[in-house]
């Protein structure tokens, strides 16, 4: 049997063509070209006029945090279940991130939750889109605006997913990319900034330089301290490329989410795939199987079973507060979080993986429910 891997990058003769000649070429005063290039396709395709290339999406949004103003004493409420590059950026700002619990069909932030945790010394809400899977954005933002707290949004799992019509990523004071080599979209690692605010562009342009600004007309003169986190000459060529195939990227990645729909609808009764909800698009990064409750379901007896047949798998994010990390707690008040993360599994998805590859991965999880 050949491997099937969880995910692997989609590259072609455009990115190859286009990295040849950044190495090639693009020294000097043309140092810049592609990130600029990059950085105006990427924010035609969002729909936003501001965004900046970065070295990740962690430092995209350390930035932006930064920009806000957020330091120590401050709150920012997110999603127990994400990855730990969403919480870092606050905890090392010298802010505290309060975890909240999760909706069970989207397994992104409850609102509720979310207006229940706000205090007086909340500065901001990430709302993490997972898996591809959307936020309740029009709830958070009303929760938002009620409060003067602005609504960021990660997006690093979200290309090719909208809300109401809108980019996931183009409707939160600012948002957050990954072009980690997992994502639809990628670079090898990199990252994107955007925003509709203009001074907060300028204030994150700034701050990922250093602190130089755009218009210093001295050499090497920094206005503030800043941070290193720009994307290089040669990641911005192949996301030029990327972007240029963006819609076959998005359109893969729904193509393969319906051919494991397809696969594993015998099983409805057991277990539920990644939603889409009227009003929205889901890229549909990692396509993720979630099994019911009362199911008798043993994810570790999956994985192995996965491997035995050289099938790659990932398991659902832990709970950041199930860590044990300094600073990320949130007293036990996440039941549905706790409750999910062991009765959940990403599957395989890449650009050329096949119907049967799709059906073998479906014929391992059938074995197992039947077991």
């Amino acid at each position: 049997m050949s491997r099937i891997y969880y995910t692997k990058p989609s590259i072609g003769p455009l990115e190859v063509s286009y990295a040849t000649d950044a190495a090639t070429n693009g020294w000097g005063e043309r140092c810049y070209e592609y990130i600029d290039r990059f950085e105006r396709q990427f924010a035609a395709f969002l729909g936003v006029p501001y965004a900046i290339a970065t070295s990740s999406c962690t430092g995209a949004m350390h930035m932006g945090l930064s920009a806000l103003g957020i330091g120590a004493g401050d709150e920012v409420i997110l999603s127990d279940i994400n990855w730990i590059a969403t919480a870092a950026p606050i905890v090392h700002l010298g802010a505290t991130p309060v975890l909240v619990d999760i909706l069970p069909d989207t397994w992104c932030l409850d609102p509720e939750r979310v207006e229940a945790a706000i205090t007086p010394r909340t500065k901001a809400i990430v709302a993490t889109h997972i898996y591809g899977n959307l936020c309740e954005m029009d709830k958070l933002m009303e929760i938002g605006r009620r409060h003067g707290i602005p609504v960021i949004e990660d997006a690093a799992e979200a290309i090719g997913s909208s809300y109401g019509g809108a980019r996931a990523g183009a409707l939160g004071r600012f948002g957050t990319f990954s072009f980690h080599g997992t994502k639809t979209l990628t670079t090898g690692e990199g990252g994107m900034f955007v925003t509709h605010d203009r001074e907060l562009y300028e204030r994150v342009l700034t701050l990922s330089n250093h602190g130089r600004a755009k218009g210093e007309t001295r050499q090497f003169w920094p206005d503030s301290i800043g941070f290193k986190y720009k994307m290089s000459n040669l990641q911005a060529a192949i996301g030029c490329a990327q972007v240029e195939r963006i819609d076959e990227l998005i359109a893969q990645k729904r193509a393969i989410f319906e051919m494991y729909r397809a696969a594993l609808e015998p099983l409805g009764a057991h277990l539920s795939l990644n939603p889409e909800h009227p009003g929205t698009v889901n890229g549909y990064w990692m396509p993720t199987a979630v099994f019911h409750e009362h199911v008798e379901f043993d994810r570790d007896a999956l994985l192995q079973a996965f491997k035995d047949d050289q099938i790659d798998a990932r398991v659902f994010f832990w709970p950041l507060s199930m860590l044990g990390l300094e600073g990320l707690s949130n007293n036990g008040d996440t039941p549905i979080a706790h409750g999910i993360y062991r009765r959940a599994v990403n599957l395989p998805s890449y650009h050329d993986i096949t119907r049967a590859d799709v059906e073998r991965v479906a014929a391992i999880i059938t074995k197992i429910c039947a077991a």
